[in-house]
């Protein structure tokens, strides 16, 4: 394997993964930007007759808080960024936030633009604890000079989006995991567990679950004998089996037959090769072995997890592809 290239390849791949993700967040905020801008001028326009009235500004804010979709909590600050308002939200005015330094918040450590809204970076929320967005629009007099804020406050669980569900991409992803096991690898060595010991009992158990019960994804743990499955029938929910299960191919009754998925990645010919490769990474050697292995049949991708506490996830194909050397050397 050209190690060189290989690592090129898989940066460039992580990077692309990257940059669609934030692709993805950035329709989603340029479609709220879009909806907010025309209602946000309206209003600052109507706040700054009332700027110096606190009463008058509140009542301004508590009639333009429903012209905002889906705004939850509406305020004005001085150009300093205290607050010169009641906090309005739909429940009604919250007086006691009159006064309040909103300086450091995140959305006013962003450069709020001359015209127009910003709208912020997600955050924390300081009381609620949720991730939030503001959207600060500055409020001039008649003669163009800048009185203050207006902010109006985002859940984003409240906002209706079109929220497509972001595409993973499937290609190979290695992540480095505790310091600690890693700098302890070499005063290691692995101990034979029962699962080690009925692997090929255990290996025949999950290829029929997966090929002819529904089982669509695995962990086997095989340093603590164990496997977690979720099953297509009942997908909500992962299922531990112990060793005493995964030894007894009974428990294969104890699931339906269902068809093998046509839109599954893996072949189902494949399964046996994976799990096999499973048994020869886990044997390998006494210091550098697998403690666990993943399969999703659905995005196709292989997880390894080594006793140097690396981690791997890796496209079936690429991991049948690539032999015992190759963690050997890594």
């Amino acid at each position: 394997m050209d190690t060189e290239n290989a690592g090129a390849s898989v940066r460039g791949e992580i990077r692309h993964a990257r940059e669609s993700l934030q692709e993805s967040i950035a329709s989603q905020r340029k479609e709220l930007s879009d909806v907010l801008q025309e209602p946000l001028q309206l209003l600052a326009d109507r706040c700054a007759p009332a700027w110096k009235d606190r009463n008058a500004l509140d009542r301004v804010l508590v009639e333009g808080l429903p012209t905002l979709p889906h705004g939850k909590t509406l305020y004005a600050l001085n150009v300093e960024g205290v607050q010169i308002s009641s906090n309005v939200t739909r429940e009604g005015l919250v007086p006691e936030t009159f006064g309040r330094d909103r300086s450091m918040r995140p959305y006013l450590c962003e450069a709020v633009p001359s015209r127009g809204a910003l709208l912020s970076e997600s955050y924390i929320s300081q009381i609620g604890k949720h991730p939030t967005i503001t959207a600060v629009q500055i409020v001039r007099d008649p003669a163009d000079a800048v009185l203050g804020y207006i902010g109006v406050d985002f859940g984003l669980r409240d906002l209706p989006l079109t929220r497509e569900l972001y595409e993973e991409p499937v290609f190979w992803r290695q992540i480095k995991g505790d310091p600690s096991i890693r700098s302890t690898v070499f005063h290691q060595s692995r101990a034979e567990s029962g699962m080690d010991r009925e692997i090929d009992v255990v290996t025949g158990v999950i290829e029929e679950l997966m090929i002819y019960h529904g089982v669509y994804h695995v962990i086997l743990h095989f340093s603590s004998s164990r496997a977690v499955i979720w099953v297509m029938s009942d997908p909500y929910r992962y299922r531990l089996l112990d060793l005493d299960a995964l030894v007894d191919p009974d428990i294969c009754l104890a699931y339906p037959k269902l068809p093998y998925p046509s839109d599954a990645l893996v072949p189902r010919e494949r399964i046996r090769d994976v799990l096999e490769s499973f048994r020869t990474l886990r044997f390998m050697d006494d210091m550098f072995y697998l403690r666990s292995g993943t399969l999703n049949l659905f995005n196709g991708l292989v997880g390894l997890t080594f006793s140097c506490d690396g981690s791997h996830y890796i496209p079936c194909n690429e991991f049948l592809q690539t032999g015992t050397d190759f963690w050997t050397i890594a």
